[in-house]
């Protein structure tokens, strides 16, 4: 990535495939990362770092402290690749929230929230161009956490999940349990909305509808000026992304508020690299001063 513009100089695509283990990824990534350090110095390019975003918690050290997707909790990814190049191990979400303060639609702004919908769900506050991580790096839960509740109707109660509702992976699930059709991704499910189909047509309204519901919080707590949405849901269009803003407003509840910008993610797909990049190079520079 050029640290001027953001842009991305070389980039290569691998699955993770976690159910092969956790030192099976590794050596992946340290195999991706010898991989583009060629490709740099064939180029000519200077390396200012390496930039590692993973979908886990991690603190301020740069260690990985859960393992719901990728099991790093005790490897340290970021020692081990500092062997090739100064390295940096960063939640994928502030990675992401940090390549659109830099480069994409947070530039304008000096506070915002950045909220990343896809396989998960997770969020980021930036302020002034740096994602706040929290005492142990950890605020970025946005939708893990159950909203335990007593049903008022039958006394049962309710220990739902935002992320088993909402996420990528949620509205496949949902609509293969009543539909006829068996879909594998989110994207088949939002082209079937999109095309009249009712059953897709209503989970997709309804998980918008409980993402704004949360974002609403989000907002309510954060008073950010603006919310910007990555992820591969997050920058879906169409009646998703009409029923999201419309909830996310009617969930806010300062009327001053209640208008504030609500943006996609200008760095599509690419936000999360670009910031990990971004954050390798701020790490180099810290070091070298």
């Amino acid at each position: 990535m050029s640290c001027d513009s953001g842009q991305v100089l070389s980039k290569r695509v691998v699955p993770t495939l976690p159910e092969r283990g956790p030192q099976a990824v590794l050596d992946d990534l340290l195999e991706l990362a010898r991989s583009l350090l060629s490709e740099a110095r064939r180029i000519d390019a200077l390396v200012g770092g390496i930039g590692i975003g993973v979908p886990e918690t991690v603190d301020p050290e740069g260690n990985v402290t859960s393992s719901q997707t990728l099991a790093w909790q005790n490897i340290p990814v970021q020692s081990i690749c500092s062997k090739l190049a100064p390295a940096i191990v960063e939640s994928d979400v502030r990675a992401a929230a940090l390549g659109e303060a830099l480069f994409g639609a947070g530039r304008e702004y000096s506070t915002f929230a950045y909220v990343t919908v896809g396989t998960g769900i997770s969020s980021c506050l930036v302020l002034d161009g740096r994602p706040f991580p929290g005492a142990r790096g950890n605020a970025l839960v946005l939708a893990s956490a159950p909203l335990s509740t007593t049903c008022n109707g039958c006394g049962g109660r309710m220990d739902d999940v935002l992320e088993e509702f909402a996420s990528g992976p949620a509205l496949v699930q949902r609509y293969n349990q009543v539909a006829s059709g068996q879909v594998s991704k989110a994207e088949d499910v939002l082209e079937a909305a999109a095309g009249g189909n009712r059953v897709a047509d209503r989970v997709v309204e309804s998980a918008a509808a409980a993402l704004g519901n949360s974002v609403g919080f989000l907002v309510n707590v954060l008073d950010p000026e603006a919310v910007i949405v990555g992820g591969g849901l997050g920058v879906a269009g169409g009646s998703y992304w009409k029923q999201f803003v419309e909830s996310t407003r009617q969930h806010v509840w300062a009327k001053e508020t209640r208008e504030l910008p609500i943006c996609r993610a200008q760095l599509g797909a690419d936000s999360g690299l670009v910031g990990a990049a971004a954050a390798a190079i701020r790490k180099a520079n810290r070091e070298a001063a």
